[in-house]
């Protein structure tokens, strides 16, 4: 039996406090800092001070014992400190995917918040206008990057004073202003899927129809200084959410985008107007043409901004200025260069091509710039990859689209699609407002994956739908190699007053693929766009479109590099909703579409017409000519 008294006697002397168990204040010091003696760089965080007086939240990673090293350069409205999450003592580590292969000691790497956003000093305006009458002040996101640069090499003892400077989307845009009048540091850049004309193709418009499903950006960009969240969703369907909010416009106001300034602005301009015009980067580069080297990257499947590094680069190649542009448009989804890219959609290529073009071409295309290392082999004009033979192209010949000798692929009675004119007849479905058809297989929740593939999505989902015709070819039986910007050109009349039409090209698969079987009988669409009726005579001043009489609607499709093999086919599906992603056509002719009221959506019966004098074709840049 235990000494109880021996017991009690030990437990009251191992109960007494004794003052070092005692904390007084709080267990938060004024002035820790973890060690990091054994991390192979420096981390550190800066305000640099603009012209006026503002200061920019920037980050700054040097790798320890630098010396006379170039600098990479980002700036973003996306959080600066997101770049550097990780903890690790490893460069490499501490960022996210889209530096590793930067993150190898050879290179300072430095991101900024723009102005007005997380750490930074000052007022967001959304891709601020360049100096001038949109912007009236004396600074703007060309000026803000100058003095960035400028402090950076004049405060950077470890640097070399050579910059240079990588972006996707909003940051892609950032690195185009900085060349509208580039620090003489700057010696090297590459846009990657730049926002470049948010009306014509990008992330607002595509020729007129509104992309309503950007409206959560409003609310995620603009509605605190940090990250702010998206619209609330009482479905889980999107096509539902949209459908019973009836116009954009009542879908914005009734979540209070009236308090967002963005939104007023944004909303009085349905058209292609001033607003627009004096914001599109293709025209301002042009006007201000620079010599910095720059690679325009471009994502073959880029679901948010698939017009601006193509078109950016083909005003300058027009203007003259091809010695220093080069075009990269690679089998990618938005920003996927970034990140892995083994496969897209249910396409898997032969190696990690976005990892591989870094490594390969990139990275030794930035190091030739601003240390004057000898290239593996000189950057051609065009790299376009080539999905069927997957394998990338190289083009020093590559054309902008207005130089693209076309091929008519004609649509034919029966709904048949050749190479032959066609003799006669039309073809009609009836487009309802009410029932649109969806973009994606319903249901549409709000799903990334879902979202970064809905371009490579197989169209067999809405292939018997009535309100979707499709015209196809014939087994071909030699291969069709489309190499540039396909151009829809349609006749159509309508008994509605307005209206919109979506082209697509598709490539339709044999009916069984041993190699692959999940790809027998796919409806890939390689090529697609839509185009708002009432603009087709004038971007900035649109019409009605005079009830049943016949309309031409010529629009260009996104640039490939496609060949259509022997055993498949090729298919034409038009059709007049592409919905949630873009708002509704009312089909009346309405002064603004976001404000449509719910009775100016109506039925129309849309005619397609393939006759000896309204030939509606799809017109195909061909590389081999045509075929027979």
């Amino acid at each position: 039996m235990a000494n109880t008294s021996t017991s009690k006697a030990e437990a009251g002397s191992s109960s007494q406090v004794t003052p070092d168990m005692i904390q007084t204040g709080s267990d938060i010091p004024a002035d820790w800092q973890q060690p990091r003696d054994a991390f192979n760089y420096v981390r550190s965080e800066v305000m640099v001070p603009m012209r006026d007086g503002v200061k920019l939240h920037t980050v700054i990673m040097v790798p320890k014992g630098a010396r006379d090293l170039p600098i990479l350069l980002e700036r973003t409205p996306y959080d600066a400190n997101k770049n550097t999450s990780g903890n690790s003592p490893l460069m490499g580590d501490a960022v996210w995917s889209g530096n590793k292969d930067w993150a190898d000691g050879t290179w300072i790497l430095v991101w900024q918040d723009v102005r007005g956003k997380y750490g930074s000093e000052g007022d967001y305006v959304m891709t601020r206008p360049v100096r001038g009458p949109l912007n009236p002040t004396d600074t703007d996101d060309t000026t803000d990057a100058w003095d960035t640069i400028d402090w950076l090499v004049k405060n950077v003892p470890e640097s070399s004073s050579k910059v240079g400077m990588i972006g996707s989307s909003y940051d892609g845009w950032t690195v185009t202003m900085a060349l509208l009048d580039p620090h003489p540091a700057l010696k090297v850049a590459a846009p990657e899927s730049p926002m470049i004309d948010g009306w014509m193709g990008d992330d607002w418009y595509h020729y007129g129809a509104f992309r309503q499903t950007n409206l959560d950006y409003f609310t995620l960009q603009m509605g605190v200084k940090g990250k702010g969240e998206g619209v609330p969703r009482a479905n889980r369907d999107d096509y539902t959410n949209f459908l019973e909010a009836g116009s954009a416009g009542a879908y914005g106001e009734a979540n209070g985008f009236a308090k967002l300034p963005w939104w007023p602005r944004f909303a009085a301009h349905p058209a292609y107007d001033a607003f627009w015009q004096l914001q599109a980067l293709d025209k301002l580069l042009v006007e201000r043409p620079c010599t910095v080297p720059t690679m325009w990257l471009q994502g073959m499947w880029d679901q948010e901004d698939i017009y601006g590094a193509v078109h950016a680069w083909e005003a300058l190649v027009e203007a003259g200025h091809r010695a220093n542009n080069h075009l990269v448009i690679g089998p990618w989804w938005h920003s996927q260069i970034n990140r892995a890219g083994w496969h897209t959609g249910p396409f898997k290529w032969p190696g990690n091509t976005t990892a591989l073009f870094r490594q390969q071409v990139m990275i030794p295309w930035f190091n030739h710039h601003v240390r004057g290392t000898p290239l593996p082999k000189p950057l051609p004009q065009a790299m376009v990859y080539n999905p069927a033979a997957q394998r990338w192209d190289d083009f020093d010949d590559w054309k902008p689209a207005s130089e693209q000798a076309l091929t008519p692929l004609y649509l034919q009675s029966g709904f048949g699609l050749g190479f032959d004119a066609p003799t006669g007849g039309s073809d009609s479905y009836v487009s309802d407002p009410a029932k649109p058809v969806p973009y994606l297989p319903r249901p549409i929740p709000q799903d990334l994956d879902r979202w970064r593939n809905w371009l490579l999505e197989d169209q067999r989902f809405v292939v018997d739908r009535p309100d979707v015709l499709s015209y196809v070819t014939p087994v071909l039986t030699e291969t069709v190699h489309v190499q540039g910007a396909p151009i829809a050109d349609i006749f159509a009349r309508t008994t509605g007053t307005d209206g919109d039409f979506v082209v697509k090209l598709i490539d339709v698969y044999p009916g069984t693929v041993p190699t692959d079987p999940e790809m027998g009988g796919y409806l890939f669409p390689v090529a697609l766009d839509i185009f708002r009726g009432r603009y087709r005579r004038s971007f900035s001043d649109p019409s009605s479109i005079p009830a049943d009489e016949v309309q031409q609607y010529k629009f260009r499709l996104p640039t490939i590099n496609h060949e259509f093999r022997p055993g498949h086919r090729i298919m034409v599906q038009i059709q007049s909703t592409l919905f949630p992603l873009y708002d509704r056509n009312p089909q009346t002719y309405v002064p603004n579409i976001l404000f449509a009221r719910s009775d100016d959506y109506r039925k129309a019966t849309v005619t397609i017409e393939h006759g000896p004098d309204a030939r509606s074709a799809v017109l195909l840049p061909l590389a081999n000519g045509k075929p027979g």
